[in-house]
């Protein structure tokens, strides 16, 4: 067990976070720390102040497995910082639990800066968790309410979907990340409901792709993905041609949306 370093880990990586990006609001008191308070983070890893103090100070017993699991919780580690820190501490990090859902600051402000593009993040099993406003109006349906999964619609046809020339690879594409993603997360429930429902219901790079809207008609889009790869997650930016009819009609559902 490297003790030294697994203090400066978690000092470092206690300073990196701020308040608001965990859900902590202001009280109106003077931080005297430049990220979250030793009691914060104890608070959201459910140990003791003084438990957490003293692992900061390289003192106290080694971390067993479950206190490193919820340090990489409270701490909003990537997969491969919870990697390094299981390291640090002498253990071998076992395969994560779940799917990373949450969306970090800098991509959801990213998904703000986007008022002309439909954007969306999914994460490792397909399922939407974060997207803006034009994306809300593309797609249709509740995505906010933590059940909408591009393989669902792909595969058991559940909401408005694109049709394809190249839906055939894009199923291809679907499927093996998903193996991936059961590999990864073997114990994560939604995951396992999924691929429990595309089993019994079911008969990225830049594609274009036909939307049929209800109002606004048949759109020719462009579908291109990027990756977040420290949360297992991908950032999918829907657009038109620039000067196509499908681009004007994105700007006026985008100020629709706005």
């Amino acid at each position: 067990m490297a003790r030294q370093e697994l203090a400066r880990f978690l000092r470092d990586r206690r300073a990196g976070l701020r308040p608001h990006e965990i859900g902590l609001t202001a009280t109106g008191t003077v931080r005297r720390t430049p990220g979250l308070r030793r009691e914060e983070v104890a608070e959201l890893a459910h140990m003791s102040v003084d438990y957490y103090t003293r692992l900061e100070q390289a003192r106290g017993p080694r971390p067993s497995a479950r206190i490193l699991e919820a340090l990489s919780q409270a701490l909003r580690l990537t997969s491969a910082e919870r990697s390094h820190l299981f390291r640090l501490a002498g253990s071998s990090a076992p395969p994560g639990i779940s799917a990373v859902r949450r969306v970090r600051p800098h991509v959801a402000r990213m998904l703000e800066r986007l008022p002309e593009t439909g954007a969306i993040v999914t994460d490792a099993a397909y399922g939407v968790v974060a997207w803006n406003p034009l994306a809300q109006v593309l797609l249709g349906g509740d995505l906010g309410g933590g059940t909408t999964n591009l393989a669902r619609r792909r595969f058991l046809g559940q909401g408005r979907m694109y049709e394809s020339s190249s839906a055939e690879e894009f199923g291809h594409i679907v499927v093996a990340r998903l193996r991936r993603a059961a590999d990864r997360y073997p114990h994560d429930p939604q995951l396992s409901a999924l691929l429990a429902e595309l089993h019994v219901g079911s008969p990225p790079g830049h594609r274009t792709k036909t939307l049929h809207h209800p109002e606004a008609g048949t759109l020719r889009l462009n579908c291109d993905v990027l990756l977040v790869p420290e949360d297992d997650q991908e950032v999918v930016l829907i657009t038109a041609d620039p000067g196509s009819s499908a681009a004007r009609t994105l700007y006026r559902l985008a100020r629709q949306a706005a």
